[in-house]
C-alpha cells in the first residue's frame, strides 16, 4: 500500500493547456474517485499517476518516490481499463497470472497467486475457461483479477463498469467495494456517473475543465457543496437552482415568491443569488409554497414531481403515496436547514456558516 501525492500538476497538448495545477493528496489504503463530466480531464490525471500520459509540470509520488520519470513497469501500480483488454486465446488462469509469467515467477507462485485471487473474486470454477465463455461480469472479475495478482502499491480503475448494464453495474460496484475492504490497498478509480462515486468511494474529487472544483467526502459533497457546479453534479435528482435576489434577510424570486434563507447569511446581505434545494429535501404541507404540477412520475417506492415556481421549473421528490396529477397546485415546505445559497455572479456558497 502507498500514499499517492499529485502537487499543481499541469498538462498542455500543444497550445491547448487540458490541466490547469491540479494538487490531491490520497492516503494510504484511501478508496478515491475522480469524478466529473466528459472531457473534464479525470481519465488524463488517471494515466500520469500510471505513467502512460507525460505530465508537462509539476509532481507525482507514490509512496515516497517521485514517478515523474518512471516508466509505467517500475510503478509498481496496476490499472483496469474500461476494455477488459483480456487475451481471448487464454485462459482466465493464464489471463490472470500473465504478468507473473512475463517475470518468470515460479509455477508454484503463479498458481497460489491467481488461486487466491480466483477465491477472492468468486472465479474459482471459472480458472479453465476463456473470455469468450464468460459473462460481462465475469471478465470484468478476471480484469481485476489479473490486478490483484500483482500485488500493487496502487489499484488504477479507468471506468470499468461502463459497459456493463444497469443490474450488472450495482452488482460490481458492492463487489469492488468488497474488495476494497478486504485487501485494504490504495484504489484511484474514474468514474463520469456520480452514483458510483457516492456509493464507493471514502473520497471524492471533482473536476471540471481540467480543474479540482472540490474534495472531500461523499456527504459533504452533498451537505455541502462548494459552488453551483458541485452542487448540480453531486445528487440524483440534481438539485434545484432557483433564481432570485436576497433583501432584508429573505430570498424573493423575480415573481415575488418568499423563500427562507439558508443560516449564515448575514441579514444585511442584498444582492442576486441562486437558490439551491434538493427535490428530496420538499414535503408536503397544509401550508407552503404553491407549485403548479405539470409532470408526475412514479417509480413505486418515489413520485417525482416536475411543475412550476411562479415562472421558474422545479422537481420535487416524494417517498409517500400521493395522489397527485398535471393540473393540480400543491403546497410544499423548506427547511433552511437542507437549502443552499449560491452567488449568481461567481457561483461560489454564500452559506459561510457551514464547511467549505
Amino acid at each position: 500500500m502507498a500514499t499517492v501525492s499529485i502537487r499543481d500538476v499541469k498538462k498542455t497538448y500543444g497550445s491547448v493547456d487540458v490541466m490547469h495545477g491540479v494538487s490531491v493528496d490520497i492516503d494510504d489504503g484511501e478508496f478515491v474517485i475522480l469524478v466529473g463530466p466528459s472531457g473534464c480531464g479525470k481519465s488524463t490525471l488517471l494515466r500520469m499517476i500510471a505513467g502512460l500520459e507525460e505530465i508537462t509540470s509539476g509532481e507525482i509520488s507514490i509512496g515516497s518516490r517521485v514517478v515523474n520519470d518512471l516508466p509505467a513497469k517500475e510503478r509498481d501500480i496496476a490499472m483496469v481499463f474500461q476494455n477488459y483488454a483480456l487475451y481471448p486465446h487464454m485462459t482466465v488462469a493464464d489471463n490472470m497470472g500473465f504478468a507473473l509469467m512475463l517475470k518468470k515467477a515460479p509455477k508454484e507462485e503463479k498458481a497460489s497467486r491467481v488461486g487466491r485471487a480466483a477465491e477472492i473474486l468468486g472465479l474459482e470454477k471459472l480458472l479453465d475457461r476463456f473470455p469468450r465463455q464468460l459473462s460481462g461480469g465475469q471478465r470484468q472479475r478476471v480484469a481485476m483479477g489479473r490486478a490483484i495478482v500483482r500485488d500493487p502499491q496502487v489499484f488504477l480503475f479507468d471506468e470499468p463498469l461502463s459497459n456493463l448494464d444497469a443490474k450488472l453495474r450495482v452488482q460490481m460496484r458492492s463487489e469492488i467495494k468488497g474488495l476494497h475492504q478486504r485487501l485494504g490497498t490504495t484504489i484511484v478509480y474514474v468514474t463520469h456517473d456520480q452514483i458510483e462515486a457516492m456509493t464507493m468511494a471514502d473520497k471524492i474529487v471533482v473536476m471540471k475543465d481540467g480543474l479540482v472544483e472540490q474534495v472531500g467526502t461523499p456527504l459533504d459533497l452533498y451537505d455541502y457543496p462548494a459552488n453551483l457546479f458541485v452542487a448540480g453534479f453531486i445528487g440524483s435528482p440534481a438539485m434545484n437552482f432557483i433564481k432570485g435576489n436576497v433583501k432584508a434577510g429573505i430570498f424573493v424570486t423575480p415573481d415575488g415568491i418568499e423563500l427562507p434563507l439558508p443560516g449564515g447569511i448575514s441579514p444585511t446581505t442584498e444582492n442576486s443569488a441562486i437558490y439551491g434545494i434538493r427535490p428530496e429535501h420538499m414535503k408536503i404541507a397544509e401550508k407552503g409554497i404553491k407549485i403548479d404540477v405539470e409532470v408526475v412520475e412514479p417509480t413505486g417506492s418515489e413520485i417525482m414531481v416536475v411543475g412550476k415556481l411562479g415562472d421558474q421549473e422545479i422537481s420535487c421528490l416524494f417517498r409517500d403515496r400521493l395522489s397527485i396529477k398535471p393540473g393540480d397546485t400543491i403546497q410544499v415546505a423548506i427547511d433552511p436547514k437542507t437549502s443552499h445559497l449560491f452567488d449568481a455572479a461567481n457561483g461560489k456558497r454564500m452559506d459561510n456558516s457551514r464547511k467549505n
